[in-house]
């Protein structure tokens, strides 16, 4: 690991390069339990199970000695990404940690690339994910990272990370990290900025069908700001029905989470399955159809479940039972998300013998 440390100079942003601790590092090899599939399920001790074979572009023709790259993007505690070549066959066994409920994984061979695919893990189950490599020239790799306060080593969620002069802008996750794909090769400014810390450039490097990984310290700024004030219309179905109530009490309590279409319109998210799922504790199961997801409780009204417990889910008042919202309404549809956990922060109004698991309450506009 290369190390960029007390960086000055008289560029724009060399007052907070100063500051702030940079470093980029080639991915690293960590051990996460993998083995080559050689027609034996490995014995991971009751964890989840993913089941990896690269092959060619046209899905037929297996491709042995392809690096598998993965980030376990929903466990606890962070972790790095995972390293390792497929076996004969272009086949790969990796066994979960016990706290990982999805992985991000991609193929790399060369100057060949695999789209990426996400998978959802469940304790005791079994994921098959089939990653095709591009056989055709790569010009693009990706930058992977993450975002920490320099002081406090606390992840910095919500921070824009960016390439000057590209088109994409990742937004870091909860836990601070961020995935920038189809970056062309080159050298590039990295852009991190976070209100309340001082912006950071850096320039990194970016190789044909190569992953290079980033870790950012932003360091805290003081900010002088002209007072702000924002006015904002509510929607009168969301006043009527009691939303801004129950989202104050509920935020005031710490009694649910609630998301209003302005948080929604900010995260974009294809399905807002996928929003909800950023709640701790709470996963997803989308099964072959990644179109319709499942949102599954870690927690049920009877305590730990270790296959996740199936959220009962309401639209606009009625409740549509245990089949997930994103066959029923898309995001750009939806004025507000009420997300409760346990029956103990559960209005009565949602209340029922399908809501031991928690309940999610979708408004439409």
């Amino acid at each position: 690991m290369v190390e960029g440390l007390g960086m000055t100079g008289s560029s724009t942003c060399a007052g907070s390069l100063r500051f702030a601790r940079v470093v980029v590092a080639a991915l690293g090899t960590v051990a996460a339990g993998a083995a080559d599939l050689l027609g034996q399920e490995p014995d991971c001790g009751g964890r989840g199970v993913l089941r990896v074979v690269v092959l060619d572009q046209s899905g037929s023709v297996p491709i042995p000695g392809a690096t598998v790259v993965l980030r376990w993007t929903d466990a606890e505690r962070a972790r790095r990404p995972v390293r390792e070549d497929a076996g004969p066959g272009g086949q790969l066994v990796l066994c979960a940690p016990r706290d990982a409920r999805q992985a991000t994984l991609w193929a790399e061979l060369g100057d060949a690339s695999s789209e990426e695919a996400v998978a959802p893990i469940a304790a005791g189950a079994s994921r098959d994910v089939r990653l095709l490599l591009r056989l055709a020239e790569v010009r693009t790799g990706r930058l992977i990272g993450d975002v920490r306060d320099a002081l406090t080593d606390d992840p910095v969620a919500v921070a824009a990370v960016s390439v000057l002069g590209g088109t994409v802008v990742a937004e870091t996750n909860r836990r601070g990290r961020f995935i920038l794909s189809g970056v062309p090769v080159g050298v590039h400014e990295l852009s991190v900025r976070h209100l309340g810390y001082a912006p950071l450039s850096h320039a990194v490097t970016v190789s044909r069908g190569i992953t290079t990984e980033v870790e950012v310290g932003l360091v805290p700024e003081p900010v002088e700001m002209v007072p702000i004030v924002a006015t904002a219309a509510r929607p009168r179905r969301l006043e009527i029905k009691g939303f801004y109530e129950r989202k104050y009490w509920g935020e005031l309590v710490s009694g649910g989470t609630f998301l209003t279409a302005a948080d929604i319109e900010r995260r974009r998210p294809i399905l807002i399955s996928h929003m909800i799922a950023d709640e701790m504790g709470i996963y997803l199961d989308c099964g072959l159809r990644q179109s319709s997801c499942k949102i599954l409780n870690r927690r049920g009204s009877s305590g730990f479940v270790p296959g996740g417990c199936e959220m009962s889910v309401w639209v606009d008042g009625v409740s549509i039972g245990k089949g997930g919202p994103d066959s029923v309404v898309r995001p750009v549809e939806i004025a507000g998300v009420e997300i409760y956990k346990g029956p103990a922060s559960l209005p009565a109004e949602f209340g029922g013998s399908d809501s031991g698991c928690g309940v999610v309450v979708i408004w439409t506009k």
